[in-house]
């Protein structure tokens, strides 16, 4: 049977195969903050939050490589799966991390997290730079803030932004 736009066959041709199963390699470098960067992510709460958040990561089958960050802001290395969209994604973690912590930690009403977000692809092999990177946030921003940080991402992806909305 000849093939053409359109036409189903039942079994490949000779020399050919399909792809039974959907394979994806897709790392992306997550950075977001707290609402108006508010200081609440103290250090008691990171070791707590940082596990939950790669804990809501694999109940969605996605992959948290590493998860780590300062007192105002996450940085995630996820491996995305091919059901669900990064948007989509990012508000499950954010969601779910949000109520985690108003359930556990009382004090912190007024928790939220940022609207926006910022994604950056990662080749494979970046992806142990990344891990180490994400690893020493405590370290890096001991000289850095988060929005020196952020821009300085931006600018070197190559991302257009505005100075002055960037940051809300």
């Amino acid at each position: 049977m000849k093939s053409f736009a359109g036409s189903r066959r039942d079994e490949p041709a000779a020399g050919e195969f399909h792809v039974s199963h959907t394979y994806i390699w897709c790392r992306t470098h997550l950075i977001f903050s707290t609402k108006d960067r508010r200081r609440q992510i103290a250090p008691d709460l990171q070791s707590r939050l940082w596990p939950y958040l790669g804990g809501i990561a694999r109940e969605n089958g996605l992959h948290a490589m590493a998860v780590g960050g300062g007192e105002d802001h996450v940085h995630m290395l996820l491996g995305l799966c091919a059901t669900l969209s990064l948007s989509s994604s990012l508000q499950r973690i954010k969601g779910a991390s949000s109520r985690w912590v108003h359930e556990n930690f009382p004090d912190l009403g007024c928790f939220a997290w940022q609207e926006g977000y910022g994604a950056f692809s990662v080749s494979q092999s970046q992806v142990g730079r990344t891990i180490r990177y994400i690893q020493g946030q405590e370290e890096h921003h001991r000289r850095t803030s988060f929005e020196e940080e952020f821009v300085a991402f931006l600018r070197r992806y190559g991302m257009p932004y505005d100075p002055q909305r960037v940051f809300g």
